[in-house]
């Protein structure tokens, strides 16, 4: 027995890494995947896209209006107390009786019986309805609008999504860059100290260095922290949960930066979702127009009733199926609104204003639309010259450091100006990988505004 729980235990311990690791393994996307991930998975959309199926459905319950309506309904009861109606006392005249009422009176009379049932089909068929018309027009509308509403949404998380994965991307090539300036100065540092035990180089140099190198370090590790809290972002985004870890393929140097949008030659509106939904919306706005407006048109129902009717004093009689007598109704009902206090009359102003606000709504769109172009094509062209011009003063900055660390080395420069060139070129990559986020939110900014982000 010891044996067998030494096994399972042997078998445990050497199975559980290996779940471990599978477990650890990071997940691996790129951009696009990154995407589809968060359309499928952010729990926003879910709710946006369970919110397009209530519409659908809220259509259906409109369209079944219009359907036959069937309705059954069985009834037996006692009537514990019967009702009484009132006849003149001359129905019961006799010159023979003396104890008959007296004319002018009015005697007491029992009509219903003890016991009564019934049970009947009631159908009933919407012929004509204009406002039933009308509403299976604006239920397509109404549908595309929740389709459209569930879109823009979409759009937004490509937006969040998009932008937090460039955060990551800049982040990752930060941060590679700083290994490769630690390293640069830890060999530095081990050279000065070997030159200082040499007694080539002063104490200052080494300490000088040394400072360099810990500031570095604290900045490695600052942006290790930002790092791990940009790629949590980027799960919050894609609707990934926490535990999970990211593998991300895409690099810089793939992101490609159209600028043939930044001209607005034979842009359309209608590429931007809002304005399609603002279209949608004025239509839904016309047909609850014409919608008021068919109240004022007859409503033609087509009506039937069938069943069976039972009345005995006796209950052992009325559960008799020979007591029981069918009767059946066919018929027409019309309703003819004439008059409703005005109510329709300021419905119609009402829903008129709408209309126009709905139609001066795509002006002001339009406008924002417009500066929002503008805007986005500014901010993309000016962050890409700032990033042309960061990116040469890396490049000026790299190779300052690298002849300030031969100078020094060859004994004709100064400790200082290494340690000056040291610090300037980390202030130019910190300026470098600033002006290229800058341009990716700016490339996404005009995505946008173009309406390309999200292309199906």
């Amino acid at each position: 027995m010891k044996k067998n729980i030494s096994l399972l235990l042997a078998l445990f311990v050497l199975l559980s890494p290996v779940k471990v690791l599978a477990q650890a393994s990071p997940q691996a996307f790129s951009l696009q995947q990154s995407i589809d991930y968060a359309l499928q998975n952010r729990a926003s959309l879910k709710m946006a896209r369970n919110q397009q199926d209530i519409d659908k459905a809220k259509v259906g319950e409109i369209r079944a209006m219009g359907l036959p309506q069937i309705d059954a309904a069985a009834d037996l009861g006692k009537n514990v107390i019967q009702q009484k109606s009132f006849l003149p006392a001359e129905f019961f005249q006799d010159p023979d009786n003396p104890n008959a009422p007296e004319p002018g009176t009015f005697v007491p009379v029992v009509f219903t019986p003890q016991y009564t049932g019934n049970a009947a089909i009631t159908a009933s068929q919407l012929l004509f309805d204009g406002s039933y018309l009308i509403g299976l027009k604006a239920a397509k509308t109404y549908t595309e609008l929740s389709r459209k509403t569930t879109e823009q949404n979409e759009i937004d998380v490509v937006e969040q999504v998009t932008k937090a994965y460039y955060s990551v991307l800049v982040s990752r090539e930060r941060m590679e860059l700083l290994n490769q300036n630690l390293y640069r100065l830890d060999t530095l540092l081990k050279q000065t100290q070997v030159m200082f035990e040499q007694g080539v180089a002063e104490k200052l140099d080494v300490d000088r260095l040394r400072v360099t190198y810990n500031n570095l370090k604290v900045e490695k590790q600052k942006t290790e922290r930002l790092l791990t809290l940009g790629e949590d972002l980027l799960k919050f985004q894609m609707g990934m949960p926490q535990k999970e870890q990211l593998l991300l393929t895409d690099s810089l140097s793939e992101v490609q930066v159209d600028m043939a949008k930044t001209n607005r030659n034979g842009f359309n509106y209608s590429n931007r979702i809002e304005y399609s939904v603002l279209e949608t919306q004025r239509d839904l706005a016309m047909l609850n127009l014409r919608n008021i407006r068919s109240g004022y048109l007859p409503k033609l129902y087509l009506n039937g009733r069938y069943g069976y009717v039972a009345a005995n004093n006796d209950f052992s009689e009325i559960t008799r199926s020979r007591n029981w007598f069918d009767f059946a109704y066919v018929g027409l009902g019309l309703q003819v609104p004439i008059f409703d206090g005005l109510r329709k009359h300021y419905q119609i102003q009402q829903s008129r204003l709408t209309l126009e606000n709905a139609k001066l709504g795509f002006e002001s769109l339009e406008q924002g639309i417009d500066l929002e172009l503008e805007q986005a094509s500014t901010d993309l062209t000016n962050s890409l010259d700032v990033l042309a011009s960061q990116r040469e003063n890396l490049e000026l900055a790299e190779e300052i450091a690298r002849v300030a660390k031969i100078k020094f080395q060859e004994g004709v420069g100064s400790n200082l100006e290494v340690v000056t060139a040291e610090t300037d070129l980390r202030q130019a990559q910190t300026n470098y990988y600033a002006a290229m986020y800058d341009a990716l939110i700016a490339k996404v900014n005009l995505d946008k505004a173009t309406g390309t982000l999200l292309i199906k």
